[in-house]
């Protein structure tokens, strides 16, 4: 009998399950996009129901392909697209509304509302972040003032609610038939619902936002076996959950306070590791919970969110037909010198941290008949490390802790462009691991982690090896005239919705 650890990535545009062995190689993989729904402007959804069979159609084929057989897992972890809110029927398990996803702003008259003369810090100091659209508990708030019968359906307790991992452990571990309806400490912190010192609901978000605490889920460790899996997965322990950028900070085992990693995904996620101590941002960023294993005190982490990534090269491929394929953006904007003074803010779903302004949309800014599809293109993936920069140095005035280089992750850091400008408008070196998509990694070294297939947090330490390297070359004044004027651009996305 062979002994694998296998993990389910469920994101924000694909899901993906991969199975490693004791080295933590790839041994199988597959991977599905679904269908984004856009049922207004600055609304985005997902069918519940077709995640769920994404997830069983991966998990599937991945075994089918390699051989290997659901008993040769000793456990799966889960890891999810975070924030993105589901209720459903608990006894039929049918899904009682459209997903809404994290990059959705319905919910900005709500979160306004709810500040109620306190400012959008009113729940900061219980929750560690702002109130912004971002986040599951408004979301949940705006279904049951809007989906006929749902308010009825959630206080006699047929109703539950949940982010994308509990609808899928509720499902995997049996669903009607005795499913456990379970979140993790690392989703639960981005409901804007969940207490970050006790680790419970609060009580006082909890009436605000006119949510039945009959709803919720059990909030559990992040690394310790929740449930055995039933269907494709019989009889599998599922033995971690974490958020992706979660389970992406454990992948790239930044296990120690001032480490950090920075995923590049549909949105962009820098996260640096606080240790067992909270520490409130007045700059912008989230207090979080970066992970709890079993038995052991939270892990908290400082976070800046930037919803607009790699998403933005979907947009040029898909709405405006740039590119055919993802990768080509890069060739397009590596066949001009610079970015020809144009300048890209993608606020497409208003700007995350450190703006926190749901009113900003998207400008592309400096446009001459010099300029080309090519420069266009060089703007957008610019506007991903000018992003980050900004994150950056909000998290280096929070913490005190000046970063020595930046672990970087995701689908976008095989574009060698991006990741060379990454480093030069940032003056600290880029560092790329052996596995690029350390999100999987991690979810699948929290469940082998819990069912001793690893031995310890050292014995993870030692398997990251770096692949790759960039280090900065560009001249201060170059650096920070760039950075200006994308400045400048960012002024002119502000106020656009009133």
């Amino acid at each position: 009998m062979r002994r694998l650890v296998g993990a389910i990535d469920q994101g924000t545009t694909s899901t993906r399950f991969m199975v490693f062995d004791h080295d933590g190689a790839v041994v199988a993989s597959a991977q599905e996009e679904f269908e984004q729904i856009y049922p207004r402007p600055g609304w985005v959804e997902h069918d519940p129901a077709v995640i769920l069979a994404t997830v069983e159609s991966v998990v599937t084929r991945a075994l089918s392909r390699s051989g290997v057989a659901a008993r040769d897992l000793v456990a799966v972890g889960i890891t999810n697209q975070r924030e993105t809110t589901v209720v459903w029927d608990r006894s039929t398990g049918a899904p009682l509304a459209n997903a809404i996803v994290w990059q959705d702003t319905r919910t900005s008259r709500l979160c306004r509302e709810l500040e109620g003369g306190h400012g959008m810090d009113r729940f900061r100091p219980v929750t560690g972040l702002p109130l912004a659209t971002y986040f599951s508990g408004p979301k949940a708030t705006w279904l049951l003032d809007h989906m006929d019968g749902l308010a009825e359906q959630a206080a006699s307790g047929r109703a539950a609610m949940g982010t994308i991992d509990s609808w899928l452990l509720w499902n995997l571990t049996g669903g009607t038939a005795g499913g456990r309806h379970v979140t993790d400490v690392s989703n639960a912190s981005r409901t804007m619902l969940m207490d970050l010192d006790s680790l419970t609901w609060s009580d006082e978000l909890l009436a605000a936002m006119r949510i039945p605490r009959s709803m919720m889920a059990e909030i559990v460790p992040s690394i310790g076996r929740v449930g055995l899996g039933t269907g494709v997965l019989e009889g599998v322990p599922i033995s971690a959950i974490l958020g992706d950028q979660h389970a992406a900070l454990f992948g790239q085992t930044c296990f120690l306070p001032g480490e950090a990693k920075n995923t590049y995904g549909t949105g962009c996620f820098l996260l640096m590791n606080t240790g067992e101590t909270m520490v409130p941002s007045t700059h912008g960023l989230l207090t979080t919970i970066g992970y709890q294993i079993a038995g052991e005190a939270p892990v908290y982490a400082l976070e800046g969110s930037v919803a607009i990534a790699g998403a933005v090269v979907q947009w040029l491929r898909d709405n405006l037909g740039m590119i055919s394929t993802a990768g080509e953006v890069e060739t397009l904007a590596a066949s001009v010198e610079d970015n020809g003074d144009v300048y890209f803010v993608p606020a497409f779903s208003g700007l995350f941290a450190p703006h926190w302004r749901s009113d900003a949309r998207g400008v592309i800014t400096g446009l001459t008949r010099f300029s080309t599809r090519s420069h266009i293109a060089r703007a957008a993936l610019e506007a991903v490390a000018y992003q980050t920069r900004e994150v950056l140095e909000a998290m280096q005035t929070d913490s005190g802790v000046t970063l020595r280089e930046l672990r970087v992750d995701g689908g976008m850091v095989v574009n060698n462009l991006l990741m060379q400008f990454q480093a030069d408008i940032l003056d600290v070196p880029v560092v790329r691991p052996g596995m690029d998509e350390t999100t999987v990694l991690g979810a699948a070294y929290g469940a082998g982690l819990a069912e001793g297939f690893w031995r310890d947090l050292d014995d993870l330490r030692s398997r990251w090896r770096e692949a790759d390297r960039w280090s900065p070359g560009m001249v201060t004044a170059d650096r920070e005239m760039l950075y200006a004027r994308w400045r400048q651009a960012l002024e002119r996305s502000l106020d656009w919705v009133g």
